[in-house]
């Protein structure tokens, strides 16, 4: 057998070896390693694609070393729900200004939730267990309870505000999904809340009395204006328990 140690020179009459390039070091497989590929998958092609074997892929392994580190897809689910939660920026508490601070830190959620594609949809359904949903909801009850919201009431609205936040972020990144095609399918979008505004107008008045009168009120008004309207009757309605008796 030849000697194959690179510190031999090259026989007469044979091509001098190429040296063996060095295999590049695979990065230790950690959860963390996984719950980032999973989240850069996530956002390249959205929630369906980041799957326990995608993930594997994306890091030159096997599906089945990732079960050493994730028990499966849907704790696989949570953790990035989590992770993406940790970018939510949080307040600290001011009396004087909770309402304000309430609906600008659902505003915050939202922002966060959007800007990685139908993330939300892993919140719809789960009771928050990890550190940074957990803050969140710790944040929120913190802002209720200094201006003096009932802790019962509290209680129910961390969780309507939650609900209210995801289904908002969801039917916005279908929207983006609709929009994603660029100017041209902003125009075609355009046309299409024309041609539904349109047909309110011309429904029967006898039957749809106020669709068709305030059609032009019920297609005018933006997504983002929208989720501030109703941010705001959420949080006029918590701020009405404030010093009243809790209701039986």
């Amino acid at each position: 057998m030849a000697d194959e140690r690179p510190d031999m020179p090259t026989p007469p009459g044979r091509k001098p070896r190429k040296p063996r390039k060095a295999a590049p070091a695979r990065q230790p497989l950690t959860q963390d390693v996984i719950v980032d590929t999973a989240i850069r998958v996530l956002d390249a092609e959205g929630l369906e694609a980041a799957t326990m074997r995608r993930v594997a892929q994306e890091l030159g392994t096997g599906a089945a070393s990732l079960y050493a580190h994730v028990s499966g897809k849907e704790e696989l689910r949570e953790l990035m729900l989590d992770r993406v939660a940790g970018e939510v920026r949080l307040p600290v508490p001011d009396p004087a200004r909770w309402q304000e601070q309430l609906k600008d830190l659902a505003v915050e959620i939202r922002r966060v939730f959007t800007s990685h594609r139908d993330v939300a949809q892993v919140s719809m359904g789960l009771i928050p267990t990890g550190p940074n949903l957990l803050a969140i909801a710790e944040a929120q009850l913190a802002l209720m309870r200094a201006g003096g919201v009932p802790p019962r009431i509290a209680a129910l609205a961390v969780d309507t505000l939650g609900m209210f936040v995801d289904a908002d972020a969801i039917e916005g990144t279908l929207y983006a999904a609709k929009l994603s095609g660029g100017a041209e399918a902003m125009e075609k979008f355009h046309g299409y809340l024309g041609e539904i505004r349109d047909f309110f107008k011309a429904l029967p008045a006898d039957r749809y009395p106020n669709v068709a009168a305030m059609a032009d009120a019920l297609t005018s008004e933006s997504g983002e204006a929208r989720f501030e309207f109703g941010l705001d009757i959420l949080v006029r309605g918590i701020a009405s328990y404030v010093d009243a008796p809790e209701p039986s």
